[in-house]
């Protein structure tokens, strides 16, 4: 893969015909007055991808996120999912913060049961119980499903969480920075459970993250953000790496060094420089 021109965004097809998710032009301001967050940002996501958005603190990350989970509005622009604009939070998708926003109150089961319900209504209480556990015995918490969070180390609360997410069969699973606060051991090995949930069930992912290695390993497609004030989506880059790589194999891959080399450029000196012409 050769380095794009500091000078030069690329971009992915715009709204394919085939995207789960449009987001077309969207902008944030905070205040009228004031300069925009980020503005123009274009992007699609196709069923079944995984891709991570990777920029600067004060870019715009978990905005743009927000927009996507209709928690928040863009100033500008749009969202537009399986045919409808996003106006609001929805069922349709789920939502992993870094922070897990367990009811402490309530076991992991209890946490991922009220999930259910909230998405099967009608569904009858035991198939409700099974589901529940179903999504927790996928993240490896079979043996702790009885405990309270305060009970449970972080990188466990943080499996209820993607369970809880999961367990909704949302269409897309927004994630930001999930993994942010796990110690390097941890975050490894629910990255790996991540992938293998997503292999099975075929989950459409879009993922903010500041780690470039998380990045390469997940993603299809890694979205560079320029620097903010006024951020813009700089590069929509395609992960060359097979899909079935694994940690310990992916530095092996051909490519996987000039990959990563390009995105660590990127962030190092070429945001700044994309964010000065976008603003020139």
């Amino acid at each position: 893969m050769q380095n794009s021109p500091a000078l030069s965004p690329t971009f992915a097809e715009p709204h394919d015909a085939d995207a789960l998710v449009q987001v077309s032009g969207i902008g944030k301001r905070y205040r009228p007055d004031g300069p925009p967050v980020f503005s123009g940002v274009s992007f699609d996501i196709r069923p079944g991808e995984f891709v991570c958005l990777i920029g600067h603190s004060g870019c715009g990350k978990s905005s743009i996120l927000n927009i996507l989970a209709g928690l928040e509005q863009p100033s500008e622009g749009g969202v537009i999912m399986d045919g409808r604009e996003i106006t609001g939070p929805g069922l349709d998708r789920g939502v992993v913060f870094q922070g897990h926003a367990l009811l402490p109150w309530l076991t992991a089961l209890q946490n991922v049961t009220f999930a259910v319900r909230a998405r099967h209504r009608h569904m009858p209480r035991h198939e409700i119980r099974e589901k529940a556990e179903h999504y927790l015995a996928m993240v490896g918490l079979e043996a702790a499903m009885h405990k309270k969070p305060a009970e449970l180390s972080g990188g466990m609360r943080q499996r209820v969480g993607i369970a809880r997410a999961f367990c909704t069969q949302p269409r897309v699973l927004l994630m930001d920075e999930p993994f942010g606060a796990l110690d390097a051991l941890t975050r490894g090995m629910i990255q790996e459970e991540l992938l293998k949930i997503c292999a099975q069930t075929q989950q459409t992912v879009f993922m903010i993250t500041h780690d470039v290695d998380e990045a390469i390993f997940l993603a299809d497609r890694v979205l560079l953000m320029s620097n903010g004030p006024d951020a813009r989506l700089a590069e929509d880059a395609y992960n060359p790496l097979p899909r079935s790589r694994t940690r310990e194999t992916m530095h092996h891959e051909d490519g996987f060094y000039t990959f990563r080399n390009h995105l660590v450029d990127f962030l190092v000196r070429r945001s700044a420089l994309a964010q000065k012409a976008a603003t020139a």
